[in-house]
């Protein structure tokens, strides 16, 4: 099978269920946009080292793919998308839980980098919030499932909890923002 299609060639692209729609359609740049999250994930993936934590990661690029499949399914022609669960967001609620009580309290803006991991998993953590951004203006036009919004909202802040827990294990140092004068 080929990769290519040529059904694109003219600024169009399907979604799920037949409807063609532009590529620069705000449906087509949300979930283009969870797909970019999913790649930069893939990428803090492999630059973490714990096992654990690799299969927390492997669980959450799964759930991305599920939130793409409920954002390039047509709300109009409603197909069977895999499910995202409330269980999903418990587990997100856990990690944080745990890693914010083994932290040292936040009392100031944090700059990123210190350590490639925690660089990237402040780019992870702006991109989803692009996301949620962008499900948020598609929900104003079109039907989105609220767990949808949910996930992205706890998956950023998972992402800024992770950043800060592994510079804690890494030794890297959390910048403070200082302001001029």
């Amino acid at each position: 099978m080929k990769i290519y299609t040529k059904t694109g060639d003219r600024g169009e692209t399907a979604l799920f269920g037949g409807r063609r729609v532009l590529k620069s359609h705000l449906r087509v740049d949300t979930y283009g946009t969870v797909d970019e999250l999913n790649a930069y994930l893939g990428w803090l993936r492999d630059l973490v080292e714990p096992p654990t934590l690799r299969e927390m990661l492997a669980q959450i690029q799964h759930r991305l793919f599920t939130v793409g499949a409920h954002l390039a399914s047509d709300p109009q022609n409603q197909l069977p998308t895999p499910d995202l669960l409330p269980q999903d967001l418990e587990s997100l609620e856990m990690a944080m839980d745990t890693m914010d009580a083994a932290l040292p309290p936040l009392r100031n803006f944090i700059l990123p980098g210190g350590h490639p991991a925690v660089s990237a998993c402040h780019v992870c953590r702006t991109v989803c919030r692009r996301a949620e951004r962008l499900v948020v203006a598609l929900h104003e036009t079109e039907m989105v499932e609220p767990i949808v919004l949910q996930y992205l909202n706890r998956l950023s802040d998972y992402f800024f909890l992770l950043a800060r827990q592994l510079a804690h294990d890494l030794g890297a140092e959390e910048v403070i923002w200082k302001t001029r004068g």
